[in-house]
């Protein structure tokens, strides 16, 4: 149990740090997305934001995830690892624009109450992409484990 803890902890880092990498280019293209004008035109412009910083941060995740918290396979190729991996993470992607479009556009654009204590921006860019954001990665570390980690 020890080991898992710590495995937890490291993977937990690795995502704050992906987090970090994600959320930034999140918010730097909705800021472009907003200024250019697009926002007006393609209102769901932050689920293109979405796919942005959530694509770069896979790479980045990949990367530092087999440096630091799992163990690899050793009857897997790289290749095919990696595209476990991004299998595993589009997946993932979908869970997060789920969780989006859910809690932007069915909850929070529905429920006045709740536009009456916090704003629009608040709501896109921190309560629902957190909250998106803890359920992708209790599915990432899940899924990884179970389908790419060593056994044993």
């Amino acid at each position: 149990m020890n080991n898992l803890f710590q495995q937890i902890m490291k993977f937990g880092l690795v995502g704050v740090f992906c987090f970090f990498v994600d959320y930034f280019l999140y918010l730097g293209a909705n800021f472009l997305f907003e200024k250019a004008g697009i926002a007006a035109i393609f209102p769901k412009y932050y689920l293109i934001s979405a796919l942005v910083g959530f694509t770069v941060s896979v790479v980045v995740n990949y990367i530092l995830s087999f440096k630091f918290v799992f163990v690899r396979r050793d009857d897997m190729s790289r290749r095919r690892e990696f595209a476990i991996f991004l299998i595993l993470s589009i997946i993932g992607l979908g869970v997060n624009e789920l969780c989006l479009y859910i809690g932007i556009d069915l909850i929070y654009m529905n429920w006045g109450w709740l536009k009456s204590i916090m704003s629009e921006s608040f709501a896109k860019n921190l309560f629902f992409k957190f909250g998106a954001t803890g359920v992708v990665m209790v599915y990432n570390f899940v899924t990884r484990k179970i389908f790419l980690e060593q056994k044993g």
